[in-house]
């Protein structure tokens, strides 16, 4: 990067995975130009300038990258629509990165999904060369697929696809922590309990785009030893194995509610996260402390 403190644009920076990632940065000595959609939303952080508008609008784009090191993108209007997530995520990121290539930004670190990879019965544990799902899989990971694959058209771009699973952590927007367990609580609670559950926290995936962002985590030519310099990489993170009966047993525990357990084959592999660790990440909250803070966060309320 071109100074200790590095300026890095964020978008969503109001959400879950974008509020954590400006916080380590903000703890890494950058300089954070956060994007949102509604003034006053960004996280209060010295470090921090709000910027209120719509990436995938040039000229707003434009100015956002001027001077920037780094573009962390974590929009992805899931649950919407299908022609919104392709209009916000699959049409506008790739407005976003193509300013920052004209812009010589050093890195443009995009959050995808592990759900973009087939985790069927039988297909066994998954690494970044693994299956993907076919196209009509689905509204979200057909668009986060599409997005991914128009960002790596943009050429002349050092482009990091960070590709996590369930992604765990308190908020009133965490899926994991607070809408699944909501749609639990109401009825949707029948699973094979010996279903892989690949998950990491937000903590851990927020300080691997934050190395990722702040040139901590050096390019290679080898993809397996660091992003390739000018390409696309895409890199799996997920913490320690776990299954959906750690999962929503946890859950309808705290809930006072029963689970319906089935017995029908299902995927039972892991994610690899060779490559990320190849890099220098390592997850810091484990099952354990996952599980406690979700079930913390069910039964004070």
């Amino acid at each position: 990067m071109s100074s200790s403190s590095p300026v890095v644009v964020v978008t969503g920076a109001n959400g879950l995975v974008g509020a954590a990632v400006c916080r380590a940065l903000v703890q890494r000595s950058a300089q954070v130009r956060a994007v949102v959609r509604r003034a006053g939303t960004a996280p209060a952080l010295a470090g921090v300038v709000e910027h209120v508008g719509d990436f995938a609008d040039e000229a707003f784009a434009a100015t956002l990258v001027s001077g920037a090191d780094a573009v962390v993108t974590t929009v992805h209007p899931m649950g919407s629509p299908r022609d919104v997530q392709h209009r916000v995520a699959v049409e506008g990121t790739p407005v976003l990165a193509r300013a920052a290539r004209d812009a010589g930004v050093a890195r443009f670190v995009h959050l995808s999904t592990a759900g973009v990879h087939d985790r069927s019965a039988g297909v066994g544990d998954i690494a970044e060369d693994g299956p993907l799902l076919p196209e009509g899989s689905g509204d979200y990971p057909d668009t986060k697929y599409a997005t991914d694959v128009a960002l790596a058209e943009v050429g002349g771009l050092t482009t990091v696809l960070v590709r996590p699973p369930a992604i765990m952590g308190a908020g009133e927007t965490s899926v994991w922590n607070t809408l699944r367990p909501e749609e639990a609580r109401t009825g949707a609670r029948r699973e094979n309990p010996a279903r892989s559950w690949a998950w990491v926290h937000v903590e851990d995936l927020a300080a691997l785009v934050a190395d990722l962002a702040t040139g901590a985590i050096a390019t290679a030519e080898d993809p397996e030893q660091g992003p390739v310099a000018g390409g696309t990489t895409a890199v799996l993170v997920a913490g320690e194995p776990a299954t959906w009966g750690d999962y929503l047993g946890t859950v309808t525990d705290a809930l006072g509610v029963e689970p319906e357990w089935t017995d029908e084959p299902v995927w039972t592999g892991q994610l690899r996260t060779d490559r990320a660790r190849r890099w220098g990440w390592t997850p810091r909250v484990d099952l354990a402390r996952a599980l406690e803070e979700l079930r913390q966060g069910l039964t004070r309320g």
